[in-house]
């Protein structure tokens, strides 16, 4: 331990020389507003009103007092104790059928209503406090995370020292220390830092997804606080923009000591963002709670309901729709039955056991519209057992545990990263199952957005013996076998390890023997320009000496990464400047070189390349500059760049096996030039006039010209494990696959080559504004003749690439688009045609798309096709798109937990999707179809008894059974067994699942959820009723049932047909289900079993309370044989119809479902595949334009028709 705190003492000694001034002379300096600046000015007016007291207590409680700023204190539940009952009410009561069960409660407590109000009202009761419990205990676990974010502790200055307090007390002014990994409690102006020039480094990883840190730095004016003393006499008035959720920039201006300073976003910390790298800062807090900016961003994830869910809506109305009808029907019949009931002005009485001459308004003949009109209510009471009261919450629970699985099944786990799946929403199950276009990322989804060095070129001569996926699948496109079986990954030299981010292999220039090159000059300082010209931080471990890197990307880490391999260590960053280990290739040895850094010109968007200016011990100065080849070539001295050409053959040849490339150049600078510079460069950056971000580029501009070419790095952002075999499988299954990248379009289409979504033989119609036409327009600078210009060449494109599609129905096609011509192509007026066109082509690939793009096509596929769209991504440029389609998918990859955030589900890897789809999707949307179906039989099944029951009594409003065994039906004797289905069902196995992927398409065109299989059911529950009720009448009726003669009382017989449609629906149940386990054998039987002890229970309490059901089963029906009889007969014969039927046509019109059944049911594992097996596997791949599978059958057609054998 001793030795872990000497380390830890060294680590920050270390830490405290890292002063990184000349690190963001460029970039951070450029985005700082100066004190005229527009938005500067507006300082005071509205929405820029703020006025916060730093390190002021009492201004600070005034202010709370007064109730001008929120508290720290931040909720994201849904209720409070407060409004938890009304508000959970309201969405419950949201449902129609809640609000039809509702009224009919209320009205079970009037004269008109045909059973107990308790009985009406109990089911209603138990099905909203079961859902309001669910909802409570999910608003707990938000409550939770709330308290626990809330009582974290953070540093405040108070009475002259700083002190340990809940975050809830922070309050607007506070002086706050937060010390290295700490989130940051509110959002604060960073005052300074333990780095003498007051910088800091954050992680926004939880803002907005990117895990790469961003660089803060405080106002010289406050940089010398740099220990907790030093704020014992602080005091200054910061003013700034209000709270608003605008997390990239920030107006306001500090004053100390009567002078004003300027803030810009530079010197603000974001609540929920990290403090890295940076062993502690002080910050003054200027927006709390619900006022910063994170919360301000919070807004809910968009409402997702299913197509099911929506369906199954339209079913209840129809059901509610036929259920006053009946109503109707019934009541009209009852008034003219009521009427004709006192005859020759009421001396003769029709039923005059009735007594209608004698009764009350609800039975009045001499009033009988009245009474139909009163009938009519208590008919929509009686027949409210139409309606599955139970139907929403079982489906609730199900859809959760159907979660559950997905969330623990242990094929989509992912080991390395400890990542299961996570259904984050259980609203849209089985959605998965019905997913027709998936729109996915190609960085970090497709890949793995962790790049390795794999080849470079130097003073025009290529290195690096590695091939690249895209290589081995072009051979593939090509024919060439023996480049195409080679192992993708380089084999190291025996005794050297892997090493993350560098597969890079050529004996000419590893271990030193660059110094044998003919152009070993160029090599060094290629090499040194990687080691140098970057802005990583070296973490050197005590131990080992292992040096490792805090990188703002990827691509810069494997650059330094390479440097190190190959003799150029950077080992160390100064306040001066960075040190590297080199290899000397005059006397082979490593030597110790330190490089002053003078000025850092960061890479962003527009530039497109990073420089750097140095100063080695030999005085000479020196810029290095990287960047993308179509910015670097035009900065390229036309003399002194002689192998240009050959360069840029193999940046081209880079690309085509899709990998990403920079280039490398660099030019000495003489000191007159470099002083020029300097002064140019930061009177630029001191200026305070509004052009003062366009004089700092102007600077820089002029000194990146007239650069010595080095040559090219090549990093390959490899494929994920199983990419190109899960997209062959979801290809097979029907699903189309649209590729949305910002990469350029060489790139994407190799990647496409490489993960199968593009073949030899798919004719390629590409959309593209790169013509020389558009190219002289742009040089020409005529905005309105270019916007047209173009517009009219992205629709001449369209209209020919349909026309291609149109004369060529056999042929497959790609559609590959850029970013450029998919801002036209999607306009109001233009979207339609390409829609069409990306219809009909097999693979859709949208290059150099931007974020706003990806959303944009996604909601055009989505409205467009009516089908359901699945996008899938891991960064935060993707989470338009996810929240956009039906079902967004998150990868948690490299790229933050932004995507994952804002998705549905969650995954880690992109193979898992074959599994979540072909599996969990189909199990679900297969469960959830049959589920519904089942729930309107057996409530049909059970109602339509009830209506028959009313036309054999004229419409009375008598009951057939008594009023709590309808109450109990769908709560106790029928409901446990759908939910099991829902849960446990699987008409075929996982295994065959994957096997025979075109099962996935009955979710796709809906085979199991349409309006003739649910009517069937419908129908299937009427026709069951009909049985029921006149069989069990038929048997009973004139027969005998007691010993002295007697025959059966309305309370026997409603009793025995209760029990034959007990026994009907749960056996129904018993032959539906395709995948028996115990669970569901436990449900199935457990609901006919609490029928007989409800029977044996209720029967036995008082009869004022039990009514018609005293002693029912054990005085009237268990003695009787005929009871037994007629249920056993009646119940089975209920069902014949179902089991004829399906019979037949599984025999007789078998669908692909149903032979992959069979085929299941007479399969082993160990036997080999039978012939239907054989004939089913090439049904289910038999349509498929893309994947392995199609570039396998395409090669064996080419093959055969060359006559050669296979």
């Amino acid at each position: 331990m001793g030795g872990d705190a000497q380390g830890g003492r060294g680590s920050r000694r270390r830490k405290r020389k890292m002063i990184m001034s000349k690190l963001y002379t460029y970039a951070a300096c450029a985005r700082r507003p100066s004190a005229v600046d527009d938005e500067g000015s507006r300082i005071g007016g509205p929405g820029f009103s703020r006025v916060v007291h730093t390190n002021d207590p009492a201004a600070a409680a005034a202010a709370a007092a007064a109730g001008y700023y929120r508290s720290n204190k931040i909720s994201t539940t849904k209720y409070s104790a407060v409004t938890f009952l009304p508000k959970s009410l309201f969405e419950q009561f949201r449902r129609v059928a809640n609000i039809y069960f509702l009224i009919t409660a209320l009205l079970s407590y009037s004269p008109i209503a045909p059973f107990r109000g308790s009985t009406a009202v109990a089911p209603l009761v138990l099905v909203l406090v079961a859902t309001m419990v669910k909802e409570a205990i999910e608003d707990w676990r938000r409550k939770q995370q709330d308290i626990e974010v809330n009582n974290r502790k953070a540093k405040v200055f108070q009475d002259g020292a700083f002190t340990q307090t809940k975050w809830t007390k922070l309050r607007v002014g506070d002086v706050v220390k937060v010390e290295k990994d700490e989130f940051f409690p509110a959002d604060l102006v960073l005052l300074s830092s333990s780095y003498d020039d007051a910088i800091c480094y954050v992680e926004t990883m939880n803002l907005d997804g990117e895990t790469n840190l961003k660089l803060k730095q405080a106002l010289g004016v406050t940089s010398h606080l740099q220990d907790d003393e030093s704020f014992a006499g602080f005091g200054a008035v910061i003013k700034c923009e209000d709270p608003n959720a605008q997390l990239y920039s920030f107006v306001g201006n500090i004053e100390i000591e009567d002078q004003q300073y300027p803030l810009s976003p530079t010197q603000l910390l974001l609540r929920d963002s990290k403090l890295r790298n940076t062993e502690y800062v002080y910050g003054a807090v200027v927006f709390t709670g619900h006022d910063t900016k994170v919360m301000q961003n919070a807004t809910s994830v968009p409402s997702k309901r299913s197509k099911i869910e929506k369906k199954m809506d339209g079913a209840i109305y129809l059901l509610l729709s036929s259920l006053v009808l009946i109503s109707v029907i019934g009541s009209v019949f009852f008034g003219i039955a009521t009427k004709d009931d006192l005859r020759d002005d009421g001396r003769v009485m029709k039923r005059w056991y009735l007594r209608p001459d004698d009764t009350t308004v609800v039975f009045d003949p001499k009033r009988a519209a009245t009474s139909a009109v009163l009938h009519l209510f208590t008919a929509m009471i009686l027949y409210g057992y139409f309606i599955p009261i139970s139907l929403y919450i079982s489906i609730e629970l199900v859809k959760l545990l159907q979660a559950m699985f997905i969330n623990s099944d242990i094929h989509m786990y992912h080991e390395e990263s400890d990542t299961p799946a996570r259904a984050r929403t259980s609203n849209l199950n089985e959605e998965l199952g019905q997913v027709h276009t998936i729109l996915t990322d190609k960085t970090g989804t497709l890949t793995c957005n962790s790049m390795e060095f794999i080849k470079c070129s130097i003073a025009g001569t290529a290195y690096g013996r590695g091939i690249t996926e895209v290589e081995r699948a072009m051979a593939k496109k090509k024919g060439s076998p023996l480049i195409a079986d080679m192992e993708i990954a380089v084999d190291q030299p025996a005794g050297r390890s892997v090493v993350k981010g560098f597969n890079f292999a050529d004996e000419r220039v590893m271990d030193g023997e660059w110094v044998n090159q003919e152009s070993s000059g160029v090599i060094e300082m290629f090499f040194r320009l990687l080691a140098v010209c970057h802005t990583c931080i070296p973490e050197v471990d005590e131990v080992s000496g292992k040096v490792s890197y805090e990188a703002e990307s990827p691509d810069e880490a494997a650059f330094v990464v390479a440097a190190r391999e190959l003799g150029f260590t950077f080992y160390q960053r100064t306040q001066a400047g960075v040190s590297l280990h080199e290899l000397d290739p005059l006397s082979g040895q490593q030597v110790d070189r330190f490089y002053k850094v003078l000025h850092v010109l960061e890479f962003n968007s527009t530039r497109k390349r990073m420089s750097v200016i140095v100063k080695d011990e030999e005085g000479k100065t020196f810029l290095f500059s990287k960047g993308a080849d179509s910015i670097m070539f035009e900065r390229l001295s036309s003399s002194e760049s002689s192998y240009r050409e050959s360069t840029q053959k193999h940046i081209n040849e880079y690309a085509d096996a899709g990998l990403r490339t920079l280039v490398l150049a660099y030019r000495q600078l003489d000191d007159a030039e470099y002083a020029k510079f300097d002064k140019k460069f930061t009177a630029a950056k001191n200026s305070v006039s509004a052009d003062r971000d366009e004089l700092i580029e102007e600077a820089a501009d002029s000194l990146e010209r007239g650069l010595i070419l080095l040559g090219a790095t090549a990093v390959e952002d490899k494929l994920q494990k199983g990419v190109p075999e899960c997209i062959d499988k979801l290809a097979q299954a029907g699903i189309k696959i649209w590729v949305l990248t910002g990469d350029k379009m060489e790139t994407a289409i190799n990647i496409g080559y490489a993960c199968s979504l593009l073949r030899q033989g798919m004719k390629q119609i590409t959309i593209t504004l790169d013509t020389p036409d558009i190219i002289a327009l742009e040089k020409g600078g005529d905005r309105a003749a270019i916007t047209k210009a173009s517009k009219d060449s992205v629709v001449q494109q369209i209209n020919e690439g349909k026309q291609l599609i149109n004369e060529s129905a056999s042929e497959s096609f790609a559609l590959i688009v850029d970013g450029k011509s998919l801002t036209h192509a999607l306009k109001d007026d233009t979207k339609g045609m390409f829609l069409d066109l990306a219809i009909g082509c097999n693979s859709v690939i949208c290059c150099r798309s931007s974020p706003k793009q990806k959303a944009l096509v996604t909601r055009l596929v989505k409205a467009g096709t009516h089908k359901v769209t699945l996008a899938i991504g891991d960064g935060a440029n993707d989470v338009g798109m996810i929240q956009e389609a039906d079902i967004g998918v998150g990868i948690s990859g490299a790229e933050g937990m932004q995507a994952v955030m804002a998705s549905d589900v969650s995954i880690a890897q992109f193979r898992f999707l074959e599994r979540l789809l072909l599996v969990h999707g189909h199990w679900c949307y297969s469960r959830i179809s049959s589920m519904v179906c089942f729930f309107f039989y057996k409530n049909i099944a059970f109602g339509v008894t009830l209506f028959l029951y009313e036309c054999y009594t004229s419409f009375s409003g008598q009951t057939f059974y008594n009023d709590w065994s309808m109450s109990l039906y769908n709560v106790l004797f029928t409901s446990l067994p759908v939910i099991a289905m829902g849960v446990f069902d699987q008409d075929v196995s996982a295994r065959f699942c994957l096997k025979y992927p075109m099962l996935y398409q009955e979710g796709p065109q809906n085979l199991l959820f349409r309006w003739s299989r649910l009517l069937g059911w419908m129908l299937h529950g009427v026709g069951s009723a009909v049985i029921i009720f006149f069989l069990t009448i038929a048997s009973l009726k004139y027969q005998a049932f007691r010993s002295n003669g007697q025959v059966i009382d309305l309370s026997t017989l409603g009793a025995t047909a209760y029990t034959c449609i007990v026994w009907a629906v749960n056996m129904q149940m018993a032959i539906t289900v395709n995948y028996f386990t115990l669970i569901q054998h436990i449900c199935i039987w457990a609901g006919i079993f609490l029928w007989y002890v409800f029977l044996l229970a209720y029967g036995a309490i008082t009869p004022s309370f039990s009514t018609t059901f005293f002693m029912v089963f054990s005085e009237a029906l268990g003695g009787a044989p005929s009871y037994w009889v007629v249920t056993l007969l009646v119940s089975v014969a209920a069902l014949i119809p179902y089991f004829t039927l399906s019979v037949v046509k599984t025999w007789f019109f078998p669908t692909y479902h149903n032979k992959i059944q069979w085929l299941q049911h007479v399969a082993k594992d160990d036997d080999p595949e039978a012939e239907l097996g054989m004939i089913l596997r090439q049904f289910s791949v038999r349509s498929t334009s893309v994947g392995i599978s199609a570039r396998r059958d395409a090669k064996l057609v080419r093959v055969s028709s060359k006559g050669l054998p296979c």
